[in-house]
């Protein structure tokens, strides 16, 4: 019987892009830039990604000299380096999921990672094994915070626990370090709604997927693009964007509220045929206080959802590419 005689040869290694969103990061970009660049002709010379891989920057709309810095790298050096200016400031989601979509094209897998690399870099030989092994989705998680601040991490604990006691199904302690093969990067294409939450939206991709734990490390340089009022807005808009349970809490909390009233109905009837009624405004301005606050409250709520679906029906697009900066 005939054997052809590379029957048994494993498969070529994967052309796999790493995807870096950027936001006024020119203190911390040269550093960045070098360590991929050592990390990456590492994985080549391993054989565990191709040529073909690359290093890809997102600048979001910057104001300082970021894209001047990423042009430098892709004249440099266009067979590893490429570049991609949006045309303003869309926001860290937007501007991965535009690297991402720009590259599914491209490359077998898709790494994406921030600018400031925190994330551990060493823990990325790990991601293309257990793709190579069949995981189409491999998640970056942190073994730990330990490294944050009390308010941070406590927030962060509360952050997780409430979106799966809402109903999303988010890893626990992973943020958008995470490896995405070529399928599941055309199965996230279809996925087309303008509030965007990618920690949500990647689990519900399915596929096989791994986990590779590391150690969040130090900013290398420069302030955190994340301060309070934006980790704010972020939890609001996954909390919004993957469960409707915060409209059904108002609905059973107005359902309490008025089994209550037609209790204290009750009892103040019996009140005042006894003849034991006592004027008094107290309980009048307290009641008027909190049902209006929460009537206020579910105002919100209801808002916040109308918002969203205002949003989503116009269908304007995410982002709006002014460069791309490429070598064929």
């Amino acid at each position: 019987m005939f054997v052809p005689e590379n029957i048994f040869l494993s498969p070529p290694p994967p052309a796999v892009f790493i995807v870096v969103p950027c936001y006024n990061e020119e203190e911390a970009l040269p550093e960045t830039a070098n360590r991929l660049w050592e990390k990456l002709n590492r994985l080549r010379a391993d054989s565990l990604v191709s040529e073909a891989s690359r290093i890809v920057f997102v600048d979001d709309g910057s104001r300082d000299r970021t894209w001047e810095i990423i042009q430098s790298l892709y004249q440099e050096t266009p067979e590893l380096f490429c570049g991609i200016k949006l045309s303003k400031n869309c926001g860290h989601q937007n501007a991965l999921v535009c690297g991402l979509l720009s590259v599914k094209g491209h490359c077998d897998a898709a790494i994406s990672i921030d600018a400031d690399l925190q994330d551990d870099i060493s823990v990325i030989d790990g991601m293309v094994k257990k793709y190579r092994e069949g995981c189409e989705i491999v998640y970056g998680v942190r073994s730990d915070r330990t490294s944050d601040e009390f308010f941070k991490r406590a927030s962060a604990q509360v952050f997780y626990r409430l979106m799966r006691l809402l109903g999303a199904d988010v890893v626990y302690n992973h943020a958008d370090f995470r490896l995405m093969g070529r399928h599941a990067l055309e199965a996230f294409a279809e996925y087309r709604e303008v509030n965007l939450f990618l920690r949500g939206i990647v689990p519900l991709l399915g596929f096989k997927t791994g986990v590779e734990y590391y150690t969040r490390s130090p900013r290398l340089a420069g302030e955190s693009k994340y301060p309070l009022r934006k980790m704010l807005k972020f939890a609001l808009e996954g909390v919004t964007s993957f469960s409707i349970k915060p409209i059904r809490m108002i609905t059973w909390l107005g359902m309490i509220i008025f089994c209550a009233s037609i209790a204290m109905i009750i009892y103040f009837l019996t009140r005042h045929f006894s003849g034991n009624t006592i004027t008094g405004w107290s309980s009048m301005i307290v009641s008027l206080w909190g049902i209006g606050g929460l009537i206020l409250f579910a105002i919100g709520v209801v808002g916040e959802y109308i918002g969203k679906i205002y949003l989503e029906v116009k269908h304007r697009p995410r982002y709006t590419i002014e460069e791309f900066l490429r070598k064929e």
